[in-house]
């Protein structure tokens, strides 16, 4: 119910990068299993419209940014169509300039908008060179909750029902025999540089666990290059199998969802795996948990950090887009053997 006392319908606004939508799906969870009338649309990409399959009374709202609904008449054209769809509220976790547009779009309706706080002073502060300020900043996830409270929808996360484990699809089933082995699945890539692990020393990581014998190595990726390279290394394993480019993020997602264990950069993989409780080790280059992008609900002991003694800036952006001279080396004070390591750690009961 909204403040009114009436079944309300939000519109969630996210429109960035897949590991950012993900996030979202803990908090939306939480939403609607307290208010499970409510009615919720969400404004991002038409791909992303599997992440939330799983996720009752929610529908995706395509935003084409590149056509459609490209520049201010283009906005207007979008506020016009989600005008049809007869929102009661707005919950912007996303608040970039196309967003504040539609604000004030919204404003002259009347319909209540509510921002993210993104705390970039509290960021500017955390990946500044001089008088960095070192400490955890609120999670996004937090951040996202705030929104909705400020709508009169209140989130606590410290009860969250993640997403169930999915079927397997045919094609998954296809390509993966099923076995006693256990599944290990690895996200070697990163929009960044700052963000990834050298991929040479992640083949030794794939090295190390395939001569064990013990583990199914699925690698996930997108793209031409990604998926060249991971073809590349499913040649070099006998465990290794390349799932990039061959399933639909639906089949991927069910995939994921049926992993032992994940191991991802900070990157939107790890997102993903979080949302339906799979463990997941992450490793950290440039980046920093402190910033507040940490997967949901895993514990800090499984994130594999770069020296912070030899690499004192770090973290030296969010985003992992900013590297000094000499951190592109960060990574590489974290060793294969270490990531080993975690990952039998993790993996044993």
């Amino acid at each position: 119910m909204d403040k009114k006392g009436k079944h309300a319908h939000i519109l969630v606004i996210r429109l960035s990068a897949m590991g950012d939508v993900a996030m979202a799906v803990p908090v939306l969870s939480v939403l609607l299993a307290k208010n499970p009338e409510l009615k919720i649309t969400i404004l991002t990409k038409k791909a992303f419209t599997p992440i939330f399959s799983a996720l009752k009374n929610v529908e995706v709202y395509e935003a084409d940014v590149k056509k459609r609904h490209k520049g201010l008449i283009g906005l207007w054209r979008l506020h016009q169509e989600l005008n049809k769809l007869q929102i009661d509220a707005v919950a912007d976790l996303h608040n970039v300039l196309r967003s504040r547009i539609l604000k004030k779009y919204f404003a002259l309706d009347k319909i209540p908008f509510a921002q993210i706080d993104k705390g970039r002073a509290e960021k500017k502060a955390l990946t500044r060179a001089k008088n960095k300020n070192f400490q955890q900043l609120k999670s996004t996830h937090q951040r996202y909750a705030d929104v909705f409270a400020e709508l009169g929808f209140p989130v606590d996360l410290s009860n969250v029902n993640l997403l169930e484990r999915q079927s397997l699809s045919d094609k998954a089933l296809e390509l993966i025999a099923q076995d006693a082995k256990k599944w290990i699945g690895i996200a070697p890539f990163a929009a960044h540089e700052g963000k990834m692990y050298p991929l040479d020393l992640m083949k030794k990581v794939i090295q190390a666990l395939s001569n064990t014998e013990k583990y199914k190595i699925l690698l996930f990726g997108g793209g031409a290059n990604e998926i060249q390279q991971l073809e590349a290394i499913e040649k070099e394993s006998k465990s290794a199998i390349n799932m990039a480019g061959k399933l639909t993020l639906s089949e991927e997602l069910g995939l994921i969802s049926n992993l032992d264990v994940m191991l991802s950069m900070d990157s939107g993989n790890s997102h993903l795996a979080a949302n339906y409780g799979i463990p997941v080790i992450t490793i950290w280059g440039v980046t920093h948990p402190y910033a507040g992008f940490y997967p949901f609900n895993q514990p800090l002991e499984n994130a594999l950090l770069a020296n912070k003694t030899l690499f004192p800036l770090i973290p030296t952006s969010v985003y992992g887009n900013k590297l000094p001279k000499g951190y592109e080396k960060a990574m590489e004070s974290i060793s294969p053997s270490a990531i080993v390591a975690k990952i039998e750690q993790v993996l044993t009961p």
